[in-house]
């Protein structure tokens, strides 16, 4: 029993302390910085006033900071999820951090454990940051149910870290990972709603949009902000969930701690 207490609090030491690490390394990265943190608060700024925050019919009542906040989240994880953590990943493996780390005592599940709590806290502090201003500045609506927001946003989160894990793994260099990552995301986040409201998209643009897997998240974040059920987007939320599952799949296929890098 003493021995099994002993090496729990060594795991969680160790992980404890990459996972500091990890979100050091992440923290010096400026896109990250910038995209995950400064460009959703400038963003918000810069449309809700022009806008305003007043209630329109095209938003089911609601109002445009209302809409933007959480199409504005999702477009965090998608840029954390797509570019960060797959550049990131890449960048350990390239520079055969990730082989010497091999033959240490941390074992894979540590090293994912702190990737996904660092990318969690980044994409959070970005959230948080753009929540507080939006509420301050523009009187932001609070979701009327908040549970299902948080669900929505870490089944969400957790789908598009999981995809980047898979970039991660099977790109050959951080350069390729940044450049695939870009180029996913930007027209993702252009044609879901993520960068504008989607109802000011024309028709076509929701046509092509709905086979993206950034769709489903937009939407799911956006009702849940609402206040809307779950259940009134069932195949959004099984979307997200494909996405997870698609991710698991790719990321699992190679181990973040190979025998040989």
């Amino acid at each position: 029993m003493a021995d099994s207490a002993s090496t729990l609090r060594a795991l969680s030491r160790r992980t404890a302390a990459l996972t500091l690490t990890e979100f050091r390394l992440y923290a010096r990265e400026p896109y990250t910085l910038f995209f995950a943190l400064i460009l959703p608060t400038v963003l918000i700024l810069i449309f809700g006033t022009i806008y305003g925050n007043e209630p329109k019919a095209r938003y089911g009542g609601l109002g445009t900071v209302d809409v933007s906040v959480p199409a504005y989240t999702a477009m965090i994880l998608a840029t954390v999820g797509l570019v960060s953590v797959p550049v990131h990943i890449a960048s350990l493996r390239e520079r055969g951090i990730l082989r010497r780390l091999a033959v240490t005592p941390v074992s894979s599940l540590e090293l994912l454990v702190a990737e996904v709590v660092t990318a969690f806290v980044l994409t959070t502090l970005g959230m948080a940051l753009l929540v507080l201003v939006a509420r301050l500045v523009y009187d932001l609506r609070w979701p009327d149910r908040i549970w299902p927001a948080v669900l929505v946003y870490m089944v969400s989160a957790l789908a598009f870290f999981a995809l980047g894990f898979g970039l991660g793994f099977w790109l050959p260099s951080a350069t390729a990972a940044q450049v695939v990552g870009m180029v996913l995301l930007y027209p993702m986040i252009f044609l879901t709603g993520a960068a504008m409201p989607r109802e000011l998209l024309p028709e076509r643009v929701h046509q092509i949009a709905r086979f993206l897997p950034l769709d489903p998240v937009v939407t799911l974040l956006r009702s849940a902000w609402a206040g809307h059920a779950l259940a009134e987007n069932g195949r959004a939320f099984l979307g997200v969930t494909a996405v997870l599952v698609a991710g698991i799949a790719l990321s699992a296929a190679r181990s973040i701690l190979p025998a040989q890098e």
